[in-house]
């Protein structure tokens, strides 16, 4: 059913939705997060940007948008603003805040499942992390992930951004940083806007560029991941390095 006004009692006009509010909102805390749509964990947030006005049409049309829960809350803040549907719209820095500070809450508690742990033994979810962080940006990004002699993760840091298919890497700085933080390893990391996550002769390169200069002071380099969208490839387990 459509949500629209209707007049209380008192002759006042009580929004309709009010009630689907605090459906949703008991559905949410009763039965978790597994019993929503993805358009209905959206509207849980864009109930705090209009409180007064059906939401679900705007939650609706940023799902289809940007193609996923996801993919909405780390959008662009100059790609959300604006967005509107039916009489509800992203107008304000501080709705466009409320809705990226989901994705960033997301990520940052991903990352704390990581840090400080050793990484062969929660690789899968140091993937699901750099998934999170890098497989949606519009330009490539290089992230080095610094290891100590447990190969524990003591530091995630992004080197170089650069355009929608080329990041320069200088060995050097990749180096210099591992010895500044006391690393004994590094796992480079980037991401490939266009989807593919298939290495390219570049990269395998650079690969063996960073390995040369590593070496020689002894830090070890694990592997070179690329992020694709929905799937990444190791070059150590391709072989490549």
């Amino acid at each position: 059913m459509d949500e629209a006004d209707t007049r209380g009692d008192a002759g006042q006009e009580t929004p309709h939705y009010h009630g689907h509010r605090d459906r949703l909102r008991s559905r949410f805390l009763e039965r978790g997060p597994e019993a929503l749509e993805d358009y209905e964990l959206m509207e849980l947030v864009l109930f705090a940007v209009d409180p007064r006005r059906d939401v679900k049409p705007l939650a609706k049309k940023l799902i289809d948008t940007f193609g996923g829960l996801w993919e909405t809350v780390n959008a662009p803040p100059e790609k959300l603003r604006g967005m509107k549907a039916g009489r509800v719209a992203l107008k304000t820095d501080a709705a466009v805040a409320m809705v990226r500070a989901v994705g960033a809450c997301a990520l940052r508690a991903t990352r704390e499942r990581v840090m400080k742990r050793p990484v062969l033994g929660s690789w899968k979810t140091l993937m699901e992390y750099c998934a999170a962080a890098m497989a949606h940006e519009t330009t490539e990004q290089f992230r080095l992930l610094f290891l100590d002699r447990k190969n524990a993760l003591i530091a995630d840091e992004v080197q170089q951004r650069g355009t929608v298919d080329h990041t320069p890497v200088y060995p050097r700085e990749v180096v210099r940083r591992a010895l500044e933080l006391g690393a004994t390893a590094v796992i480079l990391v980037h991401n490939h806007p266009s989807g593919d996550p298939t290495p390219s002769r570049a990269d395998v390169d650079m690969t063996r560029e960073v390995m040369r200069a590593a070496d020689a002071v002894g830090i070890v380099v694990h592997d070179h991941v690329i992020v694709g969208k929905g799937r990444h490839t190791s070059l150590k387990a391709q072989g490549l390095m």
